[in-house]
């Protein structure tokens, strides 16, 4: 895909969503760090339901560490993985306070040193809680980029360097957002939405589908 059809591609995404966020649901750095935690291999609309009581009785690093892994097990049993997740929320609760003063590193190596914190979920903090032009590059975002031909790579490290390489500076900032929204909703696994997709003819996906 050559620069102007990159830019082609950017500029009707963002027409069709000017400004895109994420879909978890959150008040703080702190609680975004959480529900991204505790969004691996789950949907982020089971998170919300769970965070929604949670994040009334323990939105902070101190209120999160009264309430205890046992206590917050009880919350977020209906995600997947509750025990591990439980957990490293807590242990991430702890080292903020310790090292941190209770707020949330503005550092890709001060949160990847948080348990349960790796690349991706260190992006989508730096993107979303400080603006960072960062991409976290998850399922949806490494098809859209396969299959569009836009940043083609063997594993989400690879898309991840490519992303940032290709994508117009303009768009670098809500790219994530429009990636793995678009990939979400329209270029689905199994069968994308490609006679209702706003970037069709500039996708390089030889088998699109010709209904909805």
């Amino acid at each position: 895909m050559d620069s102007r059809t990159r830019r082609r591609l950017f500029e009707r995404l963002r027409a069709a969503n000017p400004r895109p966020s994420t879909e978890l649901v959150y008040r703080s750095p702190y609680q975004l760090l959480v529900s991204v935690m505790l969004s691996a291999q789950a949907t982020d609309r089971s998170v919300n339901q769970a965070t929604e009581r949670l994040f009334r009785v323990a939105g902070t690093p101190e209120s999160m560490l009264e309430l205890g892994e046992d206590g917050l097990a009880a919350y977020i049993r209906t995600i997947g993985l509750w025990r591990v997740k439980a957990r490293h929320v807590i242990a991430t609760s702890r080292l903020l306070l310790e090292r941190h003063q209770g707020r949330v590193p503005h550092d890709r190596a001060a949160l990847e040193d948080l348990p349960g914190v790796g690349r991706k979920t260190a992006n989508v903090v730096l993107n979303t809680a400080f603006g960072e032009p960062t991409i976290a590059v998850d399922t949806h975002i490494f098809r859209v980029a396969n299959r569009t031909g836009l940043a083609p790579g063997r594993n989400v490290r690879q898309v991840e360097e490519k992303l940032l390489k290709v994508v117009p500076t303009a768009f670098r900032a809500d790219a994530h957002h429009w990636l793995i929204l678009h990939g979400r909703y329209v270029c689905k696994a199994r069968r994308p939405a490609c006679p209702d997709c706003v970037i069709a003819d500039l996708c390089r996906y030889p088998n699109k589908t010709t209904t909805p």
